[in-house]
């Protein structure tokens, strides 16, 4: 039985997103190249496989095989010179099993002298492991092997270069099978436990006791202090035996006084609702993602099995945010539903488009396999024409036509209520400086390690524990916003609306802020391909977080203010 090997990209070590076509380099290649086919998540990681010139035959052995000559020109020298100081690595599959190894070597020791040595590695060996019929694990070693020195300017040292005629050299592989306790149903242990990246990912728990810590004091705060405050507020107000919320002392202050102002309708009202409906679809599509991970349904070793799940669900889930977005839009008497439809549609997708636009035209600029070819580009744009968008059609016309009334407790006046001048710890920059950075400090050590997963080289397993921090983030961020609405009301502002969106959504500025420090302090990423992609999609992800937190905020103090002024007037 003869087993293929199919080669990945290659690229920079410190640059996961920075992936190029293995026959870029000057290395071994058939004269045709055949490439193999892969799922849309899988060409979405940038991952383009094409079979090789590696014959391995099952469980037998092979002693240095030559794979092909070659003769590098300067050019080629220089190019091969200049991929490993940048620590270009490769990647094959067998029989699904990835292997990772260097395409050379790189040694810099010394002050005075300085030497800078450079060589690569034109052996590999092979290392199979098998039990019965299958295998099992697999790696590559260039142990006792010596690399070819490469000089800058094309030549090579210890007698290997040909003057003018370029550098001669010749590819070989060896194969070796080792038999293994472990069958082929446990071989994902294996892998497991073996890694090319370093392993810093583990169980945290630190993280999780002080983001517990935290909700507890916030869930302590609003339900002991916050009612504490409101059952005396109730006292004092609920001084009448009759009469309904317009009857009121009007010569009293706080929140009561302005029961005829606190459900007067906001400005902007279709692109609140589109907010609402976009946010409520990405918390969907974010349980959604993590339920499926805790049921194992994705292969850590499989690239782009998320990013395929993500699509699907975001199409499916279109049907959410038009849903949301039209009936809370008819609620609050919204009359062009038609373009709060076409609002909700293109309020994360236009965003999406213009930042993968100028991402993937760096990524095509630079020749980068994370460019994505035409006919992805054609499935994406139809998913979202012939699925996304007319979902979102549907959600909006169900919605609309199952909207209820908006149930506010209390008659808004028709002539609005003048705003006493506010003190400066209750303006809108303070509140979105408070509601954003709890709920950041709840996920801020969680957050380095799903950084270190997308933009670096770790597997990230721990799923339990994201559910935990999700649920957390999410009730920290209803906690605060309920505190920060309540303190608000108390001053006589009743523009309550869309403070309460931007109070806990500004959390997004606070993870685009880690992220650029993420960027200069925890990573070894560089060049422009890698920034671009980097920064893009970090804009996109402090998006997803705002509108997702937003959402929640606006709905708990909503939530909230209707419990308070339903519960003003007490028998």
């Amino acid at each position: 039985m003869q087993l293929g090997i199919g080669h990945l990209p290659v690229g920079p070590y410190h640059n996961p997103q920075e992936t190029y076509h293995y026959y870029t380099l000057p290395v071994c290649r058939p004269e045709k190249v055949h490439h193999k086919s892969l799922s849309l998540g899988e060409v979405l990681d940038g991952d383009r496989m094409a079979e090789s010139l590696y014959h391995i035959r099952f469980k037998e052995n092979t002693e240095k095989k030559t794979l092909c000559q070659l003769t590098l020109s300067e050019k080629q020298v220089d190019q091969l010179r200049e991929a490993i100081e940048e620590l270009y690595y490769f990647e094959f599959v067998l029989d699904d099993i990835p292997i990772w190894g260097f395409v050379g070597y790189m040694e810099e020791s010394g002050f005075l002298p300085h030497s800078h040595k450079v060589g690569l590695w034109t052996h590999l060996d092979f290392n199979i492991e098998y039990n019965g019929d299958s295998v099992i694990f697999a790696n590559v070693s260039v142990k006792d092997v010596k690399p070819v020195p490469l000089e800058e300017g094309g030549g090579a040292v210890g007698g290997v270069g040909v003057g003018g005629g370029g550098l001669k050299v010749t590819h070989t592989y060896s194969v070796h099978w080792f038999e293994s306790p472990l069958p082929h149903a446990r071989r994902a242990e294996r892998l497991r436990d073996y890694s090319f990246f370093p392993k810093t990912l583990e169980i945290h728990w630190l993280s999780i006791i002080n983001s517990l810590v935290l909700v507890v004091l916030l869930l302590g705060f609003v339900i002991i202090i916050l009612m504490r405050v409101l059952k005396n507020d109730f006292a004092r107000y609920n001084v009448e035996e009759e009469g309904g919320c317009d009857d009121l002392d009007q010569g009293d202050n706080g929140w009561k006084i302005i029961h005829t102002d606190v459900f007067r309708f906001p400005p902007y009202k279709s692109l609140l609702c589109a907010v609402l409906g976009v946010g409520a679809q990405f918390l969907t599509l974010a349980t959604g993602i993590i339920v499926m991970a805790l049921l194992g349904m994705f292969n850590v070793h499989r690239h782009g099995a998320i990013n395929s799940a993500a699509i699907v669900l975001y199409a499916l889930t279109s049907c959410v945010s038009g849903y949301v977005s039209c009936s809370f839009y008819t609620q609050i008497h919204g009359q062009r539903w038609v373009w709060n439809i076409i609002l909700t549609s293109s309020l994360f997708s236009a965003p999406l488009f213009l930042t993968w636009s100028v991402v993937n035209s760096v990524h095509w600029w630079s020749g980068s396999t994370q460019a994505l070819p035409a006919t992805t580009v054609l499935l994406l744009l139809g998913a979202w024409v012939l699925v996304g968008f007319p979902l979102t059609v549907i959600g909006g016309i169900v919605g609309k036509n199952r909207a209820g009334s908006f149930q506010a407790p209390c008659r808004t006046r028709n002539i609005p209520r003048q705003i006493p001048t506010q003190p400066w710890y209750k303006h809108t920059a303070v509140h979105m400086a408070i509601g954003g950075f709890l709920p950041f400090s709840a996920i801020s050590v969680e957050l380095y390690y799903i950084f270190a997963t997308v933009w670096g080289r770790e597997h990230y397993t721990l799923y339990g524990i994201l559910l935990c921090v999700f649920a957390i983030l999410l009730s920290v961020g209803a906690c605060i916003s309920v505190a920060l609405t309540y303190f608000l009301l108390s001053g006589e502002d009743y523009r309550w609306w869309w403070r309460s969106v931007l109070s806990t959504g500004s959390t997004g500025l606070f993870i685009f802020v880690y992220s650029v420090f993420y960027y200069r302090n925890r990573s070894s990423m560089s060049g422009l391909v890698q920034s671009a992609e980097f920064f893009g999609y970090s804009l996109l992800t402090a998006l997803v977080f705002s509108l997702m937190l937003g959402t929640v905020s606006f709905w708990a103090s909503l939530t909230f203010i209707r419990y308070i002024y339903r519960s003003l007037k007490m028998d």
